[in-house]
């Protein structure tokens, strides 16, 4: 029974292994047939192994016979299996390596071609006498064979079943090889031996049967490709050779269906080897073809079909292929419609072979896309763009296109796109060997509505069965376009049309925004925005087609809603033109100079301004017939004047779509303007002038009487249009008159801001008139060449005495427009406040200001009104007085918290100061020190929640601070009528709802205070020096502070501190006016050293050292005597005493010693207040850190006094030695009573160190040694030990 289950692979194995023991035995046997003197013993052995070969199952070994004959050994050539076949050849045969099977083939051939050789000198007799026959049967008809030969052939035919690594291609390899170049092998005699030893049995399970067949196939196509049986029917034509061939290979084919396609392949094989005359006779003829193609409609099988367009390609015109092809072949009818219908079976049952495309379709894909097409293509493609349109017609361009059309509709997706999904994996596979031939002009042919739904059903769901194959259709799409612009064009449309603009929304990809992002030519660019423009006008383009659910999907089906609740058809529209609208501009950001720009020469400078100055304008007249107007009659109006030709859609578009139009095209002009701003060329004026050119053709649109605005105007609007159309004509004019400079900078940027604003007058109808006015009139005012000869009564207001300043009414009318603007708008205003605001007023400055530190959110606590408010900015830094806080009460916690974790959030601004990060290391020491080392201060501040209270009560009064001091700022620099407009301004945010909490309405104002912020910023990077830069910096650290407090203020308060610190602490220059008072300053000094002694927020901490450092330079530049920098040492004194006396004190002393370095007088002056209040501090940590200062002004004295060695260095030994009895108490109590800590006990001996070398660098030994108390003396003696010793012996 195991016998009978044994597979075919271990029966082959064995079966090669036998015949290695067998061809051994040979080998052995001849060799000892010629040495041994004894024949006997040789027929024992040979007996022996017979024996052994019959126990291990041979059936088909023969006993070996040996005839001894001397003289046909010494006369003849013996044929020994040892000159003649190797047995390795063989295993190389079925190696992996395809090279290695090729060099054992060839040296298989060169073996037994030799051994035929001698066979055939050799001759029967030979045989019979010397050679042995090995396996080989007299009746299998190879008599004329050597028995190498015949072994060889017989092991190869069963080698082609056996499935072990590459066995079947290496030994069908060599069976094609050998049967091709060895005459003497029949091939009937082979086809014969290949029918008996690979016969499927019915006993055969389905792995033998399997390798059986495949086996078969195999040596069949061995035969073909060896030549022989073409060869045979030119030597003889009347053999029955091919017939019978075909005929095996045509009744093999049907036994499975992977056979068809290599069974059709081995005819071709054939067919190509022979003549035209013997296909009708020999191929077509043979014994089952004719059924072979009567059913292969019927039961759609695309091998016949296949085979029958091969034929049709060598010429046959003939009628046995049946209704496969039409009776008289042609590409137009074999692709008509019906031909193509009644072929659809054939076409589906192709994917049994997938993932591999069957090979029918690289066949009917050269039929229908030959390639001579692409040059066709290319001068159509040229020829259209100079619109001629004859060449199309008459050749066979429009007949492939016709047959692409056909091909598309009937086989791709009513065939396949609607079938199952190994069907659709197909249409993907087809299309994409379609692509490389494909004509620009059949790509939405291809990308048909049914296709790009069946990809946005498959893509929208990403564990889908096909989501794979369409990710990939798609990525080798992407390829196929590359660098050709009217490629790109036509995928972009084709999948957006079919999608409603919403391919890569509903696929989640970025299929189109990347197709997009390759324009970057402008002549690329310009194509696509007219594809565009004809896909937002012509609506007969629109897809109408329902979507169906089992293969497409939508924006609506991803959210899981029902079919009824699709998006209606006009939806689909406006979705599609608003995807239109919302790209035009994004193309103009493609175009752009690379970083080489400035080497490029003029010209070309020049010439890729026109390009996309020509983009520009093409999508500017777009945006502006669409949105600013309407055509009462028709849809299409022609302008004489300018020479072209308008359209709108048939049905009106929305008026959302007309807003989206006038907001896209106010993105147009700010790119625009910031060329203008970015390339200044000496003809750049006429050059890239957008916005003169929109005005003037806004004005001839106007003057059309069948084209009319979207919408009607009201009086005060329509008044508003007028006049800024004619001001920015004649600030334009006037700029091209004066040439390029400042004044026509600015002239340029006012009429940006002209031209925005009247986009906003259409955009929001009654909102922006009086603005537009005004603005009107500090144009007339500013530039009074530009508008002579005109006046109004608004003017002769203007020009009234006591009326506000031109840059008062312009910053005026700026806060009027901000809280609601645009992006472009705000950058024209930005642009126009750039070259006006060196004449800014004290007033305006003001009106800005109040707009930055306005806080929506109310106090809890109303301040009592108070008559005198000089002290109004007194917590201008949230100062927090830990010794008034009342613990008693009660206050939320919370927010305590919140603030200490947004206080580690702007952790960054402390080190962003150059100057502070020059010093880190001392700083950061300090400010470590003091709050890690610190022991009572740790306890008390973790202990005791009275701090956090504290710090609630603190930002209270802080806020209770802050409206006091906006009140004041109002009444300071600002008049009742300038206080009405800002509170104007503030009410327009909030006019249409009433916002029910104060973080709500403090959203609603971010924008507002953001937009203000950056114009401040730009007046400080222009004016850095300006004695109005401590008004900014002063409301803007109040601010800062304030805003710290409020929760979502974070944008905010991160943009206050940036301009603080780029703009104002780090700016190269700083204010050095007369008219900043030293008072001021002092004030400013003053709150900044509380802030850093007493805030427990690290921002708000390290702004107020930042601010000291700043003030400080500010003092030191003006150089003031020094009697009148007492106030400033007594401020130095107060922040040192409540340092030693006061716990809750959080100065670091890394930042006092920051200061001592930058400002060494301030240490000599406190040098001896310093020393006193080191004895009496009330903390150890802080008695220890007080030794760093003392160091550090010792320090600075002695590097004084080397830089200046040669003058009054007497009277400078004289600085330390008034200060000696001072320094040894302070010594004398240090080492006296040491710290307990190590660490602090090793700060204090390195201090006594240092001060005694200190002191001998100024050769005051005698004078220490004598102001040295006994008790000081013994104390230097037992703690400093060598030191003291080296000390007194150089005094000595």
């Amino acid at each position: 029974m195991e016998s009978k289950k044994r597979s075919a692979d271990s029966m082959e194995e064995l079966e090669d292994e036998q015949h290695v023991v067998a061809d051994e035995a040979a080998v052995k046997s001849s060799k000892e047939s010629q040495e041994s003197i004894k024949p006997m013993e040789k027929l024992k052995k040979r007996r022996a192994l017979d024996k052994e070969r019959h126990a291990k199952g041979s059936d088909f070994v023969e006993t070996l016979k040996f005839k001894k004959s001397s003289e046909v050994l010494a006369v003849t050539p013996t044929l020994s299996h040892s000159q003649g076949l190797r047995m390795d050849v063989f295993s190389d045969l079925a190696s992996a390596e395809s090279s290695v099977r090729k060099a054992a083939a060839e040296a298989l051939v060169v073996e037994l071609r030799k051994a035929q050789k001698v066979f055939e000198k050799v001759g029967k007799k030979g045989i019979e006498e010397e050679v042995v026959p090995l396996e080989a049967k007299k009746d299998e008809g190879f008599e004329n064979c050597a028995p190498s030969v015949i072994y060889a052939i017989r092991r190869l035919v069963r080698g082609v079943s056996s499935s072990r690594e590459c066995a079947r291609q290496g030994f069908a390899l060599g069976l094609a090889v050998i049967v091709g170049t060895i005459p003497s092998i029949r091939v009937d005699s082979v086809m014969k031996l290949i029918d008996d030893e690979l016969k499927v049995t019915a006993k055969m399970e389905g792995q033998d049967a399997r390798e059986c067949l495949l086996g078969r196939l195999f040596a069949y196509g061995s035969l073909a490709r060896s030549g022989r049986i073409s060869a045979e029917w030119a030597s003889d034509n009347n053999t029955t050779l091919v017939k019978d061939f075909i005929s095996s290979v045509v009744s093999l084919a049907p036994k499975k269906r992977y056979l068809h396609e290599p069974a059709v392949s081995i005819i071709l094989e054939v067919a190509a080897k022979l003549p035209e005359e013997a296909l009708s006779s020999q191929i077509l003829g043979a014994p089952g073809m004719h059924g072979w193609f009567e059913k292969a409609v019927v039961v759609g099988d695309p091998d016949v079909l296949f085979f029958a367009l091969k034929l049709q390609e060598r010429g046959y015109t003939g009628d046995m292929v049946g209704k496969l092809l039409p009776s008289t072949f042609s590409s137009n009818s074999f692709f008509s419609r019906d031909h193509l219908s009644s072929l659809a079976p054939c076409f589906k049952e192709s994917t049994f072979c997938l993932p591999r495309v069957h090979s029918l379709w690289k066949v009917l894909v050269n039929i229908l896309v030959p390639e001579a097409t692409q040059t066709e293509d290319k001068s159509v493609r040229s020829n259209s763009s100079r619109k001629n349109k004859k060449n199309r017609k008459g050749g066979g361009f429009e007949e492939m296109t016709k047959n692409i059309r056909t091909f598309c509709e009937v086989v791709i997706e009513e065939s396949l796109l609607m079938s199952s999904h190994d069907r659709k994996h197909l249409a993907f596979d087809i299309l994409l060997l379609l692509l490389p031939r494909l004509p620009v002009s059949c790509i939405q042919t291809v990308l048909s509505p049914k296709l790009v739904l069946c990809l946005m059903d498959i893509l929208s769901t990403k564990g889908s069965l096909l989501y794979n194959a369409a990710q990939h259709f798609v990525r080798e799409l992407i390829n196929w376009t590359g660098d050709d612009d009217d490629r790109r064009v036509g995928v972009i449309v084709s999948l957006q049309k079919h999608s409603s603009g919403r391919f890569d929304c509903i696929t989640r990809t970025q299929t189109v925004k990347e197709l997009i992002s390759k324009f970057k030519t402008s002549s690329g660019c310009l194509l696509f925005v007219q594809n565009l423009m004809s896909l937002f006008v012509d609506e007969g383009t629109l897809t109408d087609e329902p979507s169906d659910q089992s293969q497409t999907t939508d924006e609506n089906s991803e959210l899981s809603t029902p079919v009824s609740d699709y998006p209606a058809e006009s939806e689909n529209a406006d979705f599609l033109k608003k995807w239109v609208i919302d790209t035009m501009p994004r193309v103009l950001k493609n175009i752009k100079l690379d970083s080489n720009a400035k080497s490029l020469p003029h010209s070309e400078l020049v010439q890729f301004i026109e390009a996309k100055f020509r983009v520009q304008t093409e999508i500017m007249k777009f945006l502006a017939v669409q949105g600013l107007f309407s055509a009462s009659l028709g849809t299409e109006v022609t302008s004489f004047e300018l020479q072209e030709k308008f359209k709108w859609p048939k049905a009106a578009i929305s008026s959302a779509l007309c807003r989206m139009c006038i907001e896209q095209l106010m993105h147009v002009l700010e790119d625009a303007q910031k060329m203008e701003v970015s390339h200044v060329l000496p003809n750049g004026l006429e050059l890239n002038d957008l916005g003169s050119y929109f005005i003037c053709f806004l004005s001839t649109l106007c003057n059309i009487p069948s084209v009319s605005l979207y919408r009607t105007l009201n009086s005060e609007d329509e008044e508003a249009f007028k006049k800024l159309q004619k001001m920015e004509y004649k600030l334009s004019t006037e700029a091209r008159n004066i040439g390029p400079g400042p004044d026509a900078n600015q002239l340029l940027a006012l009429c940006y801001l002209l031209i925005q604003l009247l986009l906003q007058v259409l955009l929001h109808p009654g909102e922006f008139s009086e603005a537009a006015l005004e603005l009107v009139i500090c144009c007339k005012k500013a530039f009074p060449a530009a508008a002579h000869g005109d006046s109004s009564e608004n003017e002769d207001e203007f020009d009234d005495n006591g009326a506000p300043a031109l840059m008062d009414v312009l910053v005026d009318t700026f806060l009027s427009l901000l809280p609601h603007t645009s992006g472009p708008m705000f950058f024209a205003i930005e642009q126009v406040f750039r070259y006006f605001c060196d004449d800014i007023t004290d007033a305006g400055l003001l009106q800005m200001l109040r707009v930055v530190k306005k806080d929506l959110k109310s106090a809890r606590h109303q301040a009592p009104p108070s008559d005198a408010d000089e002290d109004d900015d007194d917590d201008f830094l949230a100062i927090e007085d830990a010794e008034e806080t009342d613990d008693s009460e009660h206050v939320e916690g919370g927010n305590s918290d919140d603030h200490a974790d947004d206080s580690e959030a702007m952790d960054g601004v402390e080190e962003s100061d150059e100057e502070v990060t020059k010093n880190k290391e001392v700083g950061s020491e300090g400010t470590n020190g003091d709050e890690e080392t610190d022991d009572e201060v740790e306890k008390k501040d973790e202990g005791n929640s009275g701090g956090r209270v504290g710090a609630e009560r603190t930002d209270k009064e802080s806020n209770r601070h802050v409206e006091d001091d906006s009140d004041s700022d109002d009444s300071d620099g600002m008049d009742d009528d300038a206080m009405f407009r800002m509170d104007s301004y503030l009410a327009r945010i909030f006019k249409e709802r009433k916002l029910a909490s104060t973080e709500s309405a403090h959203s609603q104002l971010m924008p507002f205070k953001l937009r203000v912020l950056s114009l401040l910023e730009i007046y400080l990077h222009r004016n850095p020096g300006k004695s109005q830069v401590m008004t900014i910096y002063s409301s803007l650290a109040q601010a800062f502070v304030n805003y710290h407090s409020v929760e979502g203020s974070e944008q905010l308060v991160q943009r206050i501190g940036a301009i603080l610190q780029k703009k104002i602490f780090k700016a190269k220059d700083y204010p050095k006016g007369e008219d900043i008072q030293l008072s001021t300053l002092e004030s400013l000094l003053e709150k900044s050293f509380k802030s850093a002694s007493r805030s427990r927020y690290k921002m708000v901490s390290s702004l107020a050292q930042q601010s000291a450092f700043w003030l400080l330079k500010i003092i030191q530049s003006r150089d003031f005597p020094k009697s009148k920098l007492e106030r400033v040492l007594e401020i130095f004194r107060q922040t040192l005493t409540d340092y030693f006396t006061n716990k809750k004190s959080r100065l670091k002393a890394g930042f006092v010693k920051d200061i001592i370095r930058r400002h060494p007088w301030i240490g000599f002056q406190l040098f001896g207040f310093l020393l006193e209040k080191s004895q009496t501090a009330k903390s150890e940590f802080r008695q220890v850190k007080s030794l760093e200062l003392v160091d550090c002004i010792i320090k600075s004295w002695i590097s004084a006094n080397k830089r200046d060695d040669s003058k009054d260095a007497p009277t400078k030994s004289k600085f330390l030695k008034k200060h000696l009895p001072a320094l040894c108490e302070l010594i004398q109590q240090l080492l006296s009573n040491l710290p307990e800590k190590q660490s602090r006990r090793a700060e204090v001996r390195r201090f006594c160190s240092q001060v005694l070398h200190a002191i001998s660098a100024l050769k005051l030994h005698k004078s220490f040694l004598k102001t040295l108390k006994p008790d000081a003396y013994s104390a230097f003696e037992s703690q400093l030990g060598p030191a003291f010793l080296k000390f007194k012996n150089l005094n000595e």
